[in-house]
């Protein structure tokens, strides 16, 4: 696991859940992520985007980081923030730009 990045939510409660966890491997990460349709980029932009305008702040910690590690730059996952506050509302961009700004701080410590 990344320096800084705390267990998943699925990762959290694996062990009460163990279905939920193999349905996340198997069919989310193991099927979905993996599809030909879009680029992995271009999936984690979707998936910012999408946990930023329904405010999952649990998830969007993650999301970033795998973001990043896909290819995302921080300029755009500032760039998406932004754009967003207009469509999804402040509040949701104002927290999205925490979590990012820790996630970004995270990388570079």
């Amino acid at each position: 696991m990344a320096k800084g990045l705390p267990p998943s939510t699925i990762a959290q409660v694996r062990d009460v859940f163990p279905k939920l966890g193999e349905l996340s491997d198997k069919v989310l990460f193991g099927d979905v992520w993996e599809r030909k349709g879009l680029s992995k980029r271009d999936r984690s932009l979707v998936t910012v985007a999408a946990l930023t305008a329904l405010y999952r702040p649990d998830q969007l910690r993650g999301h970033i980081w795998r973001a990043l590690d896909n290819g995302v730059t921080k300029d755009e996952i500032c760039e998406l923030i932004t754009h967003l506050a207009f469509y999804a509302g402040w509040p949701n961009a104002g927290a999205a730009a925490l979590i990012a700004k820790q996630v970004f701080e995270e990388r570079t410590a």
